[in-house]
Protein backbone atom coordinates (compact mmCIF):
# COMPACT_ATOMS: atom_id res chain seq x y z
CA UNK A 1 0.00 0.00 0.00
CA UNK A 2 2.91 2.38 0.87
CA UNK A 3 5.00 1.92 -2.22
CA UNK A 4 1.94 1.95 -4.74
CA UNK A 5 1.06 5.26 -3.05
CA UNK A 6 4.18 6.75 -3.19
CA UNK A 7 4.10 6.14 -7.25
CA UNK A 8 0.70 7.24 -7.25
CA UNK A 9 1.80 10.65 -5.86
CA UNK A 10 5.18 10.47 -8.33
CA UNK A 11 2.31 9.68 -11.19
CA UNK A 12 -0.05 12.74 -10.33
CA UNK A 13 2.98 15.28 -9.68
CA UNK A 14 4.06 14.23 -13.05
CA UNK A 15 0.90 14.61 -14.86
CA UNK A 16 0.54 18.33 -13.05
CA UNK A 17 4.22 19.03 -14.54
CA UNK A 18 3.41 17.78 -17.94
CA UNK A 19 0.42 20.05 -18.30
CA UNK A 20 3.05 23.19 -17.16
CA UNK A 21 4.78 22.55 -20.10
CA UNK A 22 4.62 25.46 -22.48
CA UNK A 23 5.51 25.43 -26.02
CA UNK A 24 7.00 28.39 -28.13
CA UNK A 25 4.23 30.99 -28.83
CA UNK A 26 4.68 31.17 -32.58
CA UNK A 27 3.32 27.79 -32.71
CA UNK A 28 0.10 28.28 -30.94
CA UNK A 29 -3.45 28.79 -32.60
CA UNK A 30 -6.37 30.41 -31.72
CA UNK A 31 -9.40 27.54 -31.66
CA UNK A 32 -12.96 28.22 -32.88
CA UNK A 33 -13.93 29.18 -29.04
CA UNK A 34 -11.52 31.30 -28.84
CA UNK A 35 -8.77 29.17 -27.22
CA UNK A 36 -5.12 28.80 -27.53
CA UNK A 37 -3.84 25.46 -28.87
CA UNK A 38 -0.02 24.73 -28.66
CA UNK A 39 1.47 21.30 -30.16
CA UNK A 40 3.89 19.20 -28.07
CA UNK A 41 6.82 18.27 -28.49
CA UNK A 42 7.02 14.39 -28.80
CA UNK A 43 9.22 14.74 -25.41
CA UNK A 44 6.39 16.55 -23.69
CA UNK A 45 3.97 14.20 -24.95
CA UNK A 46 6.38 10.63 -23.87
CA UNK A 47 6.32 12.54 -20.34
CA UNK A 48 2.54 12.62 -20.03
CA UNK A 49 2.08 9.21 -20.98
CA UNK A 50 4.53 8.02 -18.72
CA UNK A 51 2.87 9.73 -16.00
CA UNK A 52 -0.51 8.26 -17.00
CA UNK A 53 0.56 4.59 -17.22
CA UNK A 54 2.28 5.58 -13.56
CA UNK A 55 -1.08 6.36 -12.37
CA UNK A 56 -2.38 3.06 -13.77
CA UNK A 57 0.00 0.34 -12.35
CA UNK A 58 -0.15 2.33 -8.91
CA UNK A 59 -3.74 2.29 -9.06
CA UNK A 60 -3.68 -1.68 -9.80
CA UNK A 61 -1.41 -1.86 -6.42
CA UNK A 62 -3.30 0.42 -4.40
CA UNK A 63 -7.26 -0.05 -4.83
CA UNK A 64 -7.06 -3.80 -4.14
CA UNK A 65 -4.44 -4.08 -1.35
CA UNK A 66 -6.18 -1.03 0.70
CA UNK A 67 -9.65 -2.71 -0.01
CA UNK A 68 -8.47 -6.19 1.59
CA UNK A 69 -6.87 -4.81 4.40
CA UNK A 70 -9.92 -2.83 4.96
CA UNK A 71 -11.93 -5.67 5.12
CA UNK A 72 -9.13 -7.73 7.00
CA UNK A 73 -9.70 -5.70 9.71
CA UNK A 74 -13.52 -7.28 10.48
CA UNK A 75 -12.76 -10.63 12.34
CA UNK A 76 -14.65 -13.27 10.04
CA UNK A 77 -14.77 -15.83 12.99
CA UNK A 78 -16.98 -13.60 14.78
CA UNK A 79 -20.58 -13.59 14.04
CA UNK A 80 -20.86 -10.04 14.40
CA UNK A 81 -18.00 -8.59 12.92
CA UNK A 82 -18.24 -11.02 9.69
CA UNK A 83 -21.66 -9.66 9.36
CA UNK A 84 -20.37 -5.99 9.56
CA UNK A 85 -17.72 -6.85 6.78
CA UNK A 86 -20.61 -7.18 4.80
CA UNK A 87 -21.13 -3.04 5.58
CA UNK A 88 -17.92 -2.04 5.30
CA UNK A 89 -18.42 -3.11 1.44
CA UNK A 90 -21.08 -0.56 0.93
CA UNK A 91 -20.08 1.96 3.27
CA UNK A 92 -16.44 1.98 1.09
CA UNK A 93 -18.31 2.09 -1.89
CA UNK A 94 -19.63 5.09 -0.30
CA UNK A 95 -16.84 7.01 0.75
CA UNK A 96 -15.19 6.31 -2.78
CA UNK A 97 -18.76 7.42 -4.95
CA UNK A 98 -18.98 10.75 -2.66
CA UNK A 99 -15.18 11.99 -2.69
CA UNK A 100 -15.19 11.09 -6.62
CA UNK A 101 -18.45 12.95 -7.06
CA UNK A 102 -16.53 16.34 -5.04
CA UNK A 103 -13.85 15.33 -7.26
CA UNK A 104 -15.57 15.40 -10.62
CA UNK A 105 -17.84 18.39 -9.93
CA UNK A 106 -14.59 20.75 -8.61
CA UNK A 107 -11.46 19.20 -10.80
CA UNK A 108 -14.00 19.26 -13.88
CA UNK A 109 -14.38 23.37 -12.93
CA UNK A 110 -10.62 23.92 -12.41
CA UNK A 111 -9.45 22.14 -15.32
CA UNK A 112 -11.52 23.44 -18.18
CA UNK A 113 -11.71 26.98 -16.41
CA UNK A 114 -8.60 27.60 -13.95
CA UNK A 115 -5.23 25.53 -14.43
CA UNK A 116 -4.65 21.65 -15.72
CA UNK A 117 -2.10 21.94 -13.64
CA UNK A 118 -4.05 22.71 -10.57
CA UNK A 119 -6.44 19.73 -11.55
CA UNK A 120 -3.55 17.35 -11.77
CA UNK A 121 -1.94 19.30 -8.19
CA UNK A 122 -4.94 18.92 -6.01
CA UNK A 123 -5.15 14.98 -6.20
CA UNK A 124 -1.71 14.95 -5.73
CA UNK A 125 -1.36 16.77 -2.67
CA UNK A 126 -4.56 15.01 -1.51
CA UNK A 127 -3.11 11.07 -1.95
CA UNK A 128 0.14 12.67 0.02
CA UNK A 129 -2.38 13.60 2.81
CA UNK A 130 -3.98 10.03 2.46
CA UNK A 131 -0.30 8.28 3.05
CA UNK A 132 0.49 10.46 6.31
CA UNK A 133 -3.29 9.62 7.52
CA UNK A 134 -2.99 6.04 6.76
CA UNK A 135 0.75 5.28 8.33
CA UNK A 136 -1.02 7.40 11.31
CA UNK A 137 -2.70 4.43 11.82
CA UNK A 138 -0.25 1.86 11.34
CA UNK A 139 0.08 0.93 15.54
CA UNK A 140 -4.12 0.39 15.42
CA UNK A 141 -4.43 -2.25 12.82
CA UNK A 142 -4.88 -5.61 13.00
CA UNK A 143 -2.20 -8.43 11.39
CA UNK A 144 -3.72 -12.12 10.58
CA UNK A 145 -1.79 -14.76 9.48
CA UNK A 146 -1.86 -14.50 5.41
CA UNK A 147 -1.70 -17.71 4.75
CA UNK A 148 -4.00 -20.57 4.69
CA UNK A 149 -1.21 -23.05 5.62
CA UNK A 150 1.27 -21.37 7.88
CA UNK A 151 4.39 -20.91 4.78
CA UNK A 152 2.95 -18.03 3.13
CA UNK A 153 2.92 -19.80 -0.19
CA UNK A 154 2.18 -17.40 -3.62
CA UNK A 155 -0.39 -18.09 -5.78
CA UNK A 156 1.83 -19.39 -8.17
CA UNK A 157 3.33 -21.54 -5.54
CA UNK A 158 0.13 -23.72 -4.72
CA UNK A 159 -0.92 -23.98 -8.34
CA UNK A 160 2.03 -25.69 -8.49
CA UNK A 161 1.66 -27.88 -5.24
CA UNK A 162 -1.97 -28.61 -6.07
CA UNK A 163 -0.32 -29.84 -10.11
CA UNK A 164 2.12 -32.00 -7.96
CA UNK A 165 -0.57 -33.31 -5.15
CA UNK A 166 -2.43 -34.45 -8.38
CA UNK A 167 0.09 -36.13 -10.05
CA UNK A 168 1.11 -37.99 -6.49
CA UNK A 169 -2.32 -39.83 -6.20
CA UNK A 170 -2.52 -43.28 -6.89
CA UNK A 171 -4.55 -45.17 -9.94
CA UNK A 172 -6.57 -45.84 -6.98
CA UNK A 173 -6.91 -42.58 -5.89
CA UNK A 174 -5.26 -42.79 -3.18
CA UNK A 175 -2.86 -39.98 -1.84
CA UNK A 176 0.90 -40.99 -1.10
CA UNK A 177 1.08 -40.38 3.14
CA UNK A 178 -1.83 -39.86 5.00
CA UNK A 179 -0.46 -36.25 6.42
CA UNK A 180 0.53 -35.10 2.86
CA UNK A 181 -2.96 -36.72 1.18
CA UNK A 182 -4.35 -34.29 3.61
CA UNK A 183 -2.20 -31.13 2.89
CA UNK A 184 -2.58 -31.86 -0.98
CA UNK A 185 -6.46 -32.54 -0.99
CA UNK A 186 -6.85 -29.14 0.35
CA UNK A 187 -4.53 -26.83 -2.13
CA UNK A 188 -6.07 -29.05 -4.45
CA UNK A 189 -9.43 -28.03 -3.79
CA UNK A 190 -8.23 -24.52 -3.37
CA UNK A 191 -7.29 -24.64 -6.58
CA UNK A 192 -10.36 -25.71 -8.21
CA UNK A 193 -11.93 -22.92 -6.06
CA UNK A 194 -10.18 -20.47 -7.86
CA UNK A 195 -11.09 -22.43 -11.23
CA UNK A 196 -15.04 -21.97 -10.19
CA UNK A 197 -14.65 -18.41 -10.06
CA UNK A 198 -13.82 -18.03 -14.22
CA UNK A 199 -16.87 -18.23 -15.49
CA UNK A 200 -18.48 -15.73 -12.79
CA UNK A 201 -15.53 -13.36 -13.70
CA UNK A 202 -15.74 -14.06 -17.44
CA UNK A 203 -19.81 -13.30 -17.88
CA UNK A 204 -19.10 -9.54 -15.50
CA UNK A 205 -16.58 -8.81 -18.65
CA UNK A 206 -18.77 -7.26 -20.56
CA UNK A 207 -20.48 -5.06 -17.54
CA UNK A 208 -17.08 -3.75 -17.50
CA UNK A 209 -17.84 -1.97 -21.31
CA UNK A 210 -21.11 -0.61 -19.95
CA UNK A 211 -18.71 0.91 -16.79
CA UNK A 212 -16.47 2.45 -19.56
CA UNK A 213 -19.57 4.64 -21.11
CA UNK A 214 -20.12 7.29 -18.60
CA UNK A 215 -16.49 8.95 -18.96
CA UNK A 216 -16.47 8.71 -22.81
CA UNK A 217 -19.59 8.36 -25.05
CA UNK A 218 -22.01 9.37 -22.45
CA UNK A 219 -20.00 12.63 -21.84
CA UNK A 220 -19.61 13.39 -25.62
CA UNK A 221 -23.50 12.84 -25.75
CA UNK A 222 -23.57 15.42 -22.91
CA UNK A 223 -21.63 18.21 -24.74
CA UNK A 224 -24.03 18.55 -27.24
CA UNK A 225 -26.90 19.95 -24.97
CA UNK A 226 -28.04 22.63 -23.61
CA UNK A 227 -26.22 22.58 -20.13
CA UNK A 228 -27.33 25.77 -18.88
CA UNK A 229 -28.85 26.09 -15.48
CA UNK A 230 -30.44 28.92 -13.64
CA UNK A 231 -30.99 32.44 -14.39
CA UNK A 232 -27.66 33.23 -14.80
CA UNK A 233 -26.79 30.90 -17.57
CA UNK A 234 -23.97 29.16 -15.60
CA UNK A 235 -22.96 25.83 -17.73
CA UNK A 236 -22.22 22.76 -16.62
CA UNK A 237 -18.91 20.87 -18.05
CA UNK A 238 -20.09 18.00 -19.61
CA UNK A 239 -17.80 15.43 -17.70
CA UNK A 240 -19.31 17.00 -14.32
CA UNK A 241 -22.67 15.24 -15.11
CA UNK A 242 -21.15 12.07 -13.69
CA UNK A 243 -21.80 13.78 -10.46
CA UNK A 244 -25.56 12.53 -11.61
CA UNK A 245 -24.44 9.06 -11.12
CA UNK A 246 -22.35 9.91 -8.34
CA UNK A 247 -25.24 11.08 -6.33
CA UNK A 248 -27.15 8.23 -7.26
CA UNK A 249 -24.54 5.93 -5.91
CA UNK A 250 -24.70 7.41 -2.85
CA UNK A 251 -28.24 7.39 -2.13
CA UNK A 252 -28.57 3.57 -3.57
CA UNK A 253 -25.93 2.54 -1.06
CA UNK A 254 -27.37 4.27 2.17
CA UNK A 255 -30.96 2.69 0.84
CA UNK A 256 -29.80 -0.76 0.14
CA UNK A 257 -27.26 -1.13 3.62
CA UNK A 258 -30.80 1.00 5.78
CA UNK A 259 -33.49 -0.08 4.23
CA UNK A 260 -33.18 -3.29 1.57
CA UNK A 261 -31.00 -5.59 3.75
CA UNK A 262 -32.78 -5.51 6.68
CA UNK A 263 -36.00 -6.03 4.38
CA UNK A 264 -34.78 -8.85 2.39
CA UNK A 265 -33.19 -10.02 5.56
CA UNK A 266 -36.34 -10.50 7.22
CA UNK A 267 -38.26 -12.29 3.83
CA UNK A 268 -35.28 -14.67 2.95
CA UNK A 269 -33.44 -15.36 6.33
CA UNK A 270 -30.05 -14.63 4.90
CA UNK A 271 -27.72 -12.54 6.75
CA UNK A 272 -26.98 -10.35 3.58
CA UNK A 273 -30.28 -9.95 2.85
CA UNK A 274 -29.58 -11.45 -1.21
CA UNK A 275 -26.85 -13.68 -2.11
CA UNK A 276 -23.95 -11.53 -3.71
CA UNK A 277 -24.89 -13.41 -6.82
CA UNK A 278 -28.26 -12.38 -6.76
CA UNK A 279 -26.85 -8.51 -6.02
CA UNK A 280 -24.11 -8.84 -9.24
CA UNK A 281 -27.27 -9.90 -11.40
CA UNK A 282 -29.47 -7.23 -10.11
CA UNK A 283 -27.49 -4.99 -11.17
CA UNK A 284 -26.47 -6.18 -14.91
CA UNK A 285 -30.54 -6.01 -15.12
CA UNK A 286 -30.13 -1.92 -14.16
CA UNK A 287 -27.44 -1.55 -16.40
CA UNK A 288 -30.04 -2.86 -19.66
CA UNK A 289 -32.52 -0.44 -18.47
CA UNK A 290 -30.03 2.26 -18.48
CA UNK A 291 -28.38 1.41 -21.69
CA UNK A 292 -31.91 1.12 -23.59
CA UNK A 293 -32.76 4.64 -21.70
CA UNK A 294 -29.50 5.97 -23.74
CA UNK A 295 -30.80 5.13 -26.65
CA UNK A 296 -33.92 6.19 -26.56
CA UNK A 297 -32.62 9.93 -25.13
CA UNK A 298 -30.23 9.74 -27.94
CA UNK A 299 -33.02 8.76 -30.57
CA UNK A 300 -34.77 12.13 -28.78
CA UNK A 301 -31.68 14.12 -29.11
CA UNK A 302 -31.00 12.96 -32.85
CA UNK A 303 -34.76 14.30 -33.99
CA UNK A 304 -34.47 17.25 -31.99
CA UNK A 305 -30.88 18.38 -33.90
CA UNK A 306 -32.86 17.45 -37.57
CA UNK A 307 -36.19 19.81 -36.03
CA UNK A 308 -33.31 21.94 -35.61
CA UNK A 309 -31.21 22.22 -38.71
CA UNK A 310 -27.99 21.24 -36.74
CA UNK A 311 -27.21 17.70 -38.56
CA UNK A 312 -24.35 19.33 -40.11
CA UNK A 313 -23.29 21.49 -37.17
CA UNK A 314 -21.08 19.55 -34.75
CA UNK A 315 -20.60 22.15 -32.43
CA UNK A 316 -24.00 24.10 -31.97
CA UNK A 317 -25.98 22.81 -29.26
CA UNK A 318 -28.61 20.95 -29.68
CA UNK A 319 -32.05 22.94 -28.29
CA UNK A 320 -32.36 20.04 -25.54
CA UNK A 321 -31.76 20.28 -21.73
CA UNK A 322 -29.19 18.63 -20.14
CA UNK A 323 -31.97 16.95 -17.88
CA UNK A 324 -32.99 14.42 -20.36
CA UNK A 325 -29.85 12.93 -20.33
CA UNK A 326 -29.74 12.33 -16.06
CA UNK A 327 -31.83 9.15 -15.96
CA UNK A 328 -28.94 6.95 -18.09
CA UNK A 329 -26.37 8.53 -15.18
CA UNK A 330 -28.88 7.85 -11.93
CA UNK A 331 -29.62 3.96 -13.52
CA UNK A 332 -26.59 2.84 -13.89
CA UNK A 333 -25.29 4.77 -10.89
CA UNK A 334 -27.83 2.37 -8.68
CA UNK A 335 -26.57 -0.76 -11.14
CA UNK A 336 -23.33 0.22 -9.80
CA UNK A 337 -23.94 -0.24 -6.28
CA UNK A 338 -25.18 -3.29 -6.89
CA UNK A 339 -22.59 -5.07 -9.42
CA UNK A 340 -19.32 -2.95 -8.45
CA UNK A 341 -19.98 -3.65 -4.77
CA UNK A 342 -21.57 -7.50 -4.89
CA UNK A 343 -18.17 -8.01 -7.38
CA UNK A 344 -15.79 -6.85 -4.53
CA UNK A 345 -18.01 -8.62 -1.90
CA UNK A 346 -17.84 -11.91 -3.78
CA UNK A 347 -14.61 -11.75 -5.16
CA UNK A 348 -12.88 -11.13 -1.86
CA UNK A 349 -15.18 -13.40 0.28
CA UNK A 350 -14.81 -16.59 -2.59
CA UNK A 351 -10.69 -16.46 -2.06
CA UNK A 352 -8.57 -18.51 -0.65
CA UNK A 353 -7.11 -16.78 2.79
CA UNK A 354 -4.23 -15.86 1.39
CA UNK A 355 -5.20 -14.60 -1.80
CA UNK A 356 -7.74 -11.73 -0.71
CA UNK A 357 -5.85 -8.77 -2.68
CA UNK A 358 -6.09 -10.93 -5.38
CA UNK A 359 -9.61 -11.69 -5.22
CA UNK A 360 -10.29 -7.87 -5.44
CA UNK A 361 -7.41 -7.12 -8.29
CA UNK A 362 -9.56 -9.95 -10.13
CA UNK A 363 -12.41 -7.39 -9.80
CA UNK A 364 -10.86 -4.44 -10.89
CA UNK A 365 -9.80 -6.75 -13.79
CA UNK A 366 -13.01 -6.47 -15.07
CA UNK A 367 -13.17 -3.24 -15.34
CA UNK A 368 -10.19 -2.64 -17.18
CA UNK A 369 -10.50 -5.69 -19.70
CA UNK A 370 -14.32 -4.24 -19.91
CA UNK A 371 -12.31 -0.77 -20.70
CA UNK A 372 -10.39 -2.97 -23.73
CA UNK A 373 -13.59 -4.78 -25.43
CA UNK A 374 -15.20 -0.91 -25.31
CA UNK A 375 -12.37 0.46 -27.29
CA UNK A 376 -12.02 -2.75 -29.71
CA UNK A 377 -15.60 -2.61 -30.15
CA UNK A 378 -15.88 1.17 -30.85
CA UNK A 379 -13.27 0.72 -33.16
CA UNK A 380 -14.47 -2.56 -35.34
CA UNK A 381 -18.23 -0.67 -35.56
CA UNK A 382 -16.49 2.48 -37.27
CA UNK A 383 -14.40 0.58 -39.19
CA UNK A 384 -17.24 -1.87 -40.55
CA UNK A 385 -20.23 1.29 -40.36
CA UNK A 386 -17.57 4.06 -42.41
CA UNK A 387 -17.28 0.76 -45.44
CA UNK A 388 -18.42 1.93 -48.74
CA UNK A 389 -18.41 5.90 -47.75
CA UNK A 390 -20.96 5.45 -45.31
CA UNK A 391 -21.18 7.42 -41.90
CA UNK A 392 -20.19 6.49 -38.56
CA UNK A 393 -22.19 5.29 -36.14
CA UNK A 394 -19.79 6.44 -33.69
CA UNK A 395 -18.52 10.06 -35.89
CA UNK A 396 -17.07 12.84 -34.89
CA UNK A 397 -20.03 14.60 -35.66
CA UNK A 398 -22.42 12.94 -33.29
CA UNK A 399 -25.56 14.47 -35.04
CA UNK A 400 -24.66 12.12 -38.31
CA UNK A 401 -23.95 9.69 -35.94
CA UNK A 402 -25.86 6.76 -34.39
CA UNK A 403 -25.01 6.07 -31.24
CA UNK A 404 -28.77 4.93 -30.01
CA UNK A 405 -27.68 1.95 -32.25
CA UNK A 406 -24.29 1.50 -30.42
CA UNK A 407 -26.48 1.61 -27.06
CA UNK A 408 -28.59 -0.64 -28.25
CA UNK A 409 -26.30 -3.16 -29.33
CA UNK A 410 -24.16 -2.88 -25.81
CA UNK A 411 -27.38 -3.34 -24.24
CA UNK A 412 -28.28 -6.45 -26.32
CA UNK A 413 -24.58 -7.66 -25.71
CA UNK A 414 -25.42 -7.47 -22.08
CA UNK A 415 -28.83 -8.79 -21.84
CA UNK A 416 -26.80 -12.10 -23.77
CA UNK A 417 -24.36 -12.12 -20.57
CA UNK A 418 -26.79 -11.63 -17.97
CA UNK A 419 -28.30 -15.13 -19.37
CA UNK A 420 -24.98 -16.56 -19.56
CA UNK A 421 -24.34 -15.17 -15.72
CA UNK A 422 -27.44 -16.83 -14.60
CA UNK A 423 -26.58 -20.51 -15.50
CA UNK A 424 -23.28 -20.30 -13.96
CA UNK A 425 -24.19 -18.57 -10.76
CA UNK A 426 -27.18 -21.10 -10.92
CA UNK A 427 -24.99 -24.08 -10.15
CA UNK A 428 -22.11 -22.04 -8.01
CA UNK A 429 -21.68 -23.35 -4.83
CA UNK A 430 -20.24 -21.06 -2.21
CA UNK A 431 -16.87 -22.07 -0.42
CA UNK A 432 -17.42 -22.40 3.21
CA UNK A 433 -16.77 -20.00 5.86
CA UNK A 434 -12.74 -20.34 7.32
CA UNK A 435 -12.18 -20.25 10.68
CA UNK A 436 -8.86 -18.07 10.58
CA UNK A 437 -8.71 -14.69 8.04
CA UNK A 438 -5.71 -14.11 6.02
Amino acid sequence: IVASSVLYITGLGMLALSSMFSSPSEQCKLTADGRQACPRSSLQTAFFYVSLYLVAIAQSGHKPCVQAFGADQFDATDPAESLARGSFFNWWYFGICGSATVTIALMSYVQDNVSWGIGFGVPCVVMVLALAVFLLGTKTYRFYDNSGDGKGAGVFSRVVEAFRASRKRSPEGGEHGHGDGVENAAIVEEVRGLARLFPIWATCLLYGVVFAQPPTLFTKQAATMDRRVGSSGFQIPPAALQCFMGISMITCVALYDRVLVPVARRVSGAPLGITMLQRIGTGMVLAVAALVVAALVEMRRLSTAVDAGLVDLPDAVVPMSLWWIMPQYVLLGAADVFTMVGMQEFFYDQMPGALKSLGLALYLSVLGVGSFISSFLISAIDGATRRGGGTSWIADNLNRGHLDYFYVLIAALTALELLAFLYFSGSYVYKRKAVSVH
